[in-house]
C-alpha cells in the first residue's frame, strides 16, 4: 500500500473535534481509515452511512438513542457520511454531549457533506482533504529519478490509487473508464436539482478539451443550447465534486488585465483524459502542453493543501495577450510562472508583469519536481531561491541579537 500524507490520523484528532475526510470517490479514505483502526488502542465502532439503521439512528437527533448507539466505545468511524440526513447536527450532539467519544467520518461528496455539517460544526472541526496521489506521497517508494522516468504514465493515466497499482495499460485504461463512467458523477447526479446526466458529461467533455484556456460560459452556454445560469451552477458542482477546479485571473486593477473568466483543470489528468477516452502516448498528441500544465497545477494545489500553504491561486493575462500560466500571491508577494513541457528556449518575463516584488520563473520538464515537491533547493525556481535565502538570513539576524 502506498503511504499517504496524513497516513497518521491520530495526529489530526482533536479533543472536542470531528475528523472530516473529504475527497473524490476512490482515492482511498476508506482505506486510509481502516489502515488506521487497526493500530488504534481506541475500543472503536466502524460504520457506514449506506447503513438504513445507522441513518436512522444518527439523523433522530434522540439523545437516548445515540447514547445507546456510542455505548462502550472510545472512536466512532463513519465511512460515506454524507449518506446520513442531518449529519453535521448528529455529530455535532456527540461533541457536546458524549465528550470522550472521538469521531472520525468520511464523505466522497463535498457539496452535499459540507452543506450540511458547515454551520453545525463551526469551531468542531478538523478538516482534511485527500485528493488522487500527489507526487510528493510517492517519493516514500520512489527517487527523483524513477518519477521523472514515469511521467509519461502519470500525465495519461493519473494517480488514482487503483491505476497506480495497475499491471498493464489494458487494466488502468479500464479502471479509468470505470472510474469516469460510473463513479466521477455518481454524487453530482444524485443532487436533488441534477437530471440531466448527458448535459453534465458534455459540459465536462468542453471542460477537457479547454485545460488551460480561458472558459467563457457564454459560449458554453451557445454550444450546449443551455442558458448561462445552468452552465455557471454544473461546474460549480462538478468543482465541488472533486472533478475539476478553476483559477480566476489577478488584477492588481490595472485596466488591461482579463478577470472575467476562468480556466479549469482536472484534479487528475487521468480522468481528464478518461472523459476525452484519449490514452495516446505523449509523442503523438497535439495537448502535450496543456496536460502538463494540467499535471503541474494540480500537483501544486495538492501540495498547498497538504501543507496548509494559504497561498492563492491565479492565472494572468492581458488584453494584449501577454500572460503567465500560474500566478500564486502569498503574504502580498506575488510569484508568476510559466510551464512549458520543452527545456530548449527561454520564455521571457511578461513586459508588463511589473508588480513591485514580483518574481518570474519558468517551470518544465527539467525543474519541475523541485517546484511540486520543495525539497532541497538544486534545481528550485529562483522566486523561491530567494524566499528561502531570505527567511535564512532572517534566522542568523535572530540569532545575533
Amino acid at each position: 500500500m502506498i503511504k499517504r500524507f496524513y497516513d497518521q490520523l491520530e495526529k489530526y484528532l482533536k479533543p472536542h473535534k470531528v475528523l472530516i475526510i473529504y475527497g473524490p470517490r476512490r482515492v482511498g479514505k476508506t482505506t486510509l481509515l481502516e489502515a488506521y483502526l487497526k493500530r488504534t488502542k481506541l475500543k472503536y465502532k466502524l460504520d457506514s452511512g449506506d447503513n438504513l439503521i445507522t441513518r436512522q439512528i444518527l439523523s433522530s437527533e434522540d439523545f437516548g438513542q445515540i447514547g445507546s448507539y456510542l455505548s462502550g466505545y472510545e472512536l466512532l468511524a463513519i465511512d460515506e457520511a454524507q449518506q446520513i440526513p442531518k449529519i453535521g447536527q448528529a455529530l455535532k450532539i456527540i461533541i457536546d454531549k458524549f465528550p470522550k467519544t472521538k469521531v472520525i467520518a468520511t464523505g466522497s461528496s463535498s457539496f452535499d457533506l459540507a452543506k450540511q455539517i458547515g454551520e453545525p460544526l463551526t469551531g468542531r472541526k478538523q478538516t482534511l482533504t485527500l485528493f488522487p496521489l500527489a507526487q510528493l506521497e510517492l517519493t516514500n517508494d520512489k527517487n527523483n529519478f524513477e518519477l521523472e522516468q514515469n511521467l509519461a504514465d502519470y500525465l495519461i493515466f493519473g494517480s488514482y490509487p487503483e491505476v497506480l497499482t495497475a499491471t498493464s495499460k489494458s487494466e488502468k485504461i479500464k479502471i479509468l473508464d470505470e472510474l469516469a463512467s460510473s463513479y466521477l458523477f455518481k454524487d453530482i447526479l444524485a443532487f436533488d436539482r441534477i437530471s440531466n446526466s448527458k448535459l453534465l458529461y458534455d459540459l465536462i467533455r468542453l471542460i477537457a478539451f479547454q485545460i488551460g484556456n480561458l472558459v467563457s460560459l457564454n459560449e458554453l452556454s451557445t454550444q450546449l443550447g443551455v442558458d448561462v445560469k445552468t452552465v455557471g451552477r454544473y461546474l460549480d458542482l462538478l468543482e465541488k465534486g472533486f472533478v475539476i477546479f478553476s483559477l480566476g485571473g489577478y488584477s492588481g486593477n490595472l485596466r488591461n488585465e482579463i478577470t472575467g473568466k476562468k480556466k479549469y483543470y482536472f484534479f487528475d489528468t487521468g480522468i481528464r483524459n478518461a472523459v476525452i477516452s484519449q490514452y495516446n502516448p505523449l509523442e503523438t498528441r497535439n495537448d502535450l502542453g496543456a496536460l502538463f500544465e494540467n499535471f503541474i497545477v494540480a500537483e501544486r494545489l495538492k501540495k498547498r493543501s497538504y501543507f496548509d500553504d494559504w497561498s492563492q491561486f491565479f492565472f494572468w493575462r492581458t488584453y494584449e495577450g501577454q500572460e503567465i500560466d500560474l500566478v500564486e500571491e502569498k503574504d502580498g508577494r506575488l510569484a508568476g510562472y510559466e510551464i512549458k513541457w520543452s527545456a530548449s528556449g527561454n520564455a521571457k518575463k511578461p513586459a508588463l508583469w511589473k508588480y513591485p516584488k514580483a518574481s518570474f520563473d519558468v517551470i518544465n520538464r527539467e525543474n519541475y519536481l523541485d517546484f511540486i515537491l520543495d525539497h532541497g533547493r538544486k534545481r528550485l525556481p529562483e522566486a523561491e531561491k530567494r524566499e528561502l535565502d531570505q527567511a535564512i538570513d532572517r534566522q542568523e539576524a535572530k540569532k545575533k541579537l
